[in-house]
């Protein structure tokens, strides 16, 4: 007995909420280390060309890319809550780090490598600092329509970056004029084209056909796996072969990635003494803020399919992290990858310890074949952004959103149609103004039904949408909002509009079922509504209050201004009393 209690694992409570790795090593099992074995290497396999192609969509080396996908994710295996979630480079990080890098006050101060280093260490410092002031539920303060319309403008932004790349052309200055951008396009490099449809197609192949094929052939799951998600390093390969075998880039302009330096990276806080700290903090903040968002989110995806919890304000701990650490290595700012999370669950990852093997695969080719990377063509990774991309765009779900709830769908397409006229933070911050005017409009405006009850039942319905029985000298009025600064008046306003039309009324009764707080002004408001149905002849009572209201209400002087109305426990009650006073 004595042996088997001292065989059993130690748990460390404090030490395991601040290193969750900690939780899943105790319990690490063979099995665990089998399914973490295949994903990591398939999850590499993925990270290595992602990595590269995100910094090229941040205008930045491929190196940024590279190390950011190094460090960082070894700092989430130590902090972060999530047992499967991929962080590294991710495109609409990119995309924003893009549209800073470009504005002319930050452009104009050149070096955009230190600048991207920055922007990483101001997250990383931003979102440990909501982490110290617990500001972990933030995540719940935009919208899923406005994230959706987001990341879809984003989306289509990030699409158009790469066309050129696609066609081997210059970077059009058009703005918004159509036919400059298409005429643009019309000097397309056929060669760079040719690479880059090709890339598509077996992009796409492999997406969409080569899983069920597989299947066919009766192979075992990881073997499956494997080689549908090899696809982009496949392209990788081809294009490669293909570019340098036939010189492409010397005899017929085809870009190519160029040289890459060798080695792990190394640390350095030579961006500290930079004077763009202050012109960089707005756009810093956004970023992180989206990279926070998106990343609970997609850990609490995974999570939720295998019954594990997600500590959001931890997550701000690691990814606060993450960010600093991949600034201190020399890479960019770093997020959840959506993809990449998906293939390292789907691929069979238990915990971290697939992204461990995964870190020591990309360590092992940035050392040794980092000039294998250099000959890589420009276009073939525009195609695996493209392809990465196109997922996140869902311009019908603005149709259903607005289907469903008119403010969401406005919310929605104004953060859509901000981000891609105005730009990306802008849209953002216009997508979270319609939401926050559109909450205060309901709030300011609430439902209010007058109650009867349904014949021969205890149940009381709105008058408008059912058959009740109701009574001339009582008035049943139910509050479907918590009663505020924002909306007394419109209740007194409804109250006022009722009384015009019940001449004979002696009571009055405020159903709060659905009230959960009453502010000052409120309550203030409500004892001279009281007073003045008093000077009418006509008595207010409340029914069904909260306990927690009905603790504050008990620490005011409204109820003993109330008198002689009444608090009922059930609106079935106040009514069976009330109108027994009214018969008697």
């Amino acid at each position: 007995m004595n042996s088997s209690n001292h065989s059993k694992p130690l748990t460390h409570p404090v030490l395991e909420q601040y290193f969750p790795v900690l939780s899943w090593l105790r319990s690490y099992s063979r099995q665990d280390l089998h399914g973490d074995i295949i994903a990591g290497i398939i999850t590499a396999i993925l990270l290595i060309p992602q990595a590269i192609a995100y910094a090229m969509l941040a205008d930045l080396p491929p190196q940024l890319g590279l190390y950011a996908s190094i460090l960082p994710p070894l700092i989430y295996v130590l902090l972060g809550t999530s047992r499967t979630m991929s962080v590294g480079p991710v495109s609409i990080a990119a995309i924003m780090i893009a549209s800073a890098l470009t504005t002319p006050e930050i452009a104009e101060l050149g070096s955009p490598v230190e600048s991207a280093v920055i922007l990483a260490m101001e997250g990383g410092l931003i979102l440990l600092f909501m982490a110290l002031l617990r500001m972990g539920g933030l995540v719940n303060f935009i919208s899923h329509p406005v994230l959706t319309g987001f990341t879809t403008g984003a989306a289509i932004l990030i699409i158009f970056s790469q066309l050129p790349h696609l066609m081997g052309i210059a970077k059009p200055q058009c703005e918004l004029d159509a036919t400059c951008y298409v005429q643009s396009l019309s000097q397309f490099n056929p060669y760079t084209l040719a690479l880059g449809l090709g890339s598509l197609f077996i992009l796409l192949l492999f997406a969409k056909g080569m899983t069920p094929l597989l299947k066919k052939w009766s192979l075992p799951s990881p073997i499956i796996m494997a080689v549908s998600k090899s696809a982009p390093l496949i392209v990788v390969i081809v294009t490669t072969i293909l570019a340098t075998h036939f010189d492409l880039s010397e005899n017929h302009n085809v870009k190519i990635i160029g040289a890459i330096p060798a080695g792990l990276p190394t640390l350095h806080f030579d961006f500290v003494i930079s004077d763009k700290w202050r012109l960089l903090l707005p756009y810093a903040g956004f970023i992180a803020l989206i990279a926070y968002v998106e990343s609970v989110a997609i850990a609490k995806v995974t999570a939720m399919m295998r019954n594990q919890r997600i500590d959001a304000n931890q997550e701000l701990i690691a990814l606060g992290g993450c960010n600093i650490v991949s600034a201190i290595s020399g890479g960019m700012s770093v997020a959840g990858g959506f993809s990449r999370t998906m293939v390292n669950y789907s691929a069979g990852a238990r915990t971290q310890m697939a992204m461990l093997i995964a870190i020591f695969i990309l360590s092992l080719a940035v050392i040794f074949f980092t000039d294998w990377f250099a000959l890589i063509p420009k276009v073939t990774l525009a195609a695996i952004i493209l392809i990465a991309i196109y997922p996140l765009v869902k311009i019908k779900n603005i149709y259903h959103t607005w289907s469903y709830d008119r403010d969401d769908g406005i919310a929605e397409l104004a953060t859509f149609l901000g981000v891609l006229f105005l730009g990306i933070e802008q849209g953002l911050m216009l997508g979270i103004l319609f939401t926050i005017a559109a909450t205060l409009r309901k709030t300011s405006q609430p439902h209010i039904a007058v109650v009867g009850r349904i014949p021969n039942t205890d149940h009381y319905r709105n008058i408008k949408r059912h058959q009740t029985e109701t009574w001339d000298n009582l008035l049943l009025i139910r509050i479907d909002e918590n009663i505020t600064f924002s909306n007394i008046g419109f209740i007194e306003d409804f109250l006022i509009n009722e009384l015009t039309s019940h001449k004979n009324l002696e009571h009055i009764v405020f159903i709060l079922t659905s009230v959960s707080h009453i502010d000052t002004t409120a309550l203030e408001a409500l004892e001279n509504i009281k007073q003045s149905l008093e000077k009418q002849g006509i008595t207010l009572h409340l029914a069904e209050v909260k306990g927690p209201v009905l603790d504050k209400l008990e620490q005011s002087r409204f109820l003993e201004q109330l008198k002689p109305g009444l608090v009922f426990f059930s609106t079935h009650e106040a009514v069976d009393r009330l109108t027994k006073d009214l018969q008697g």
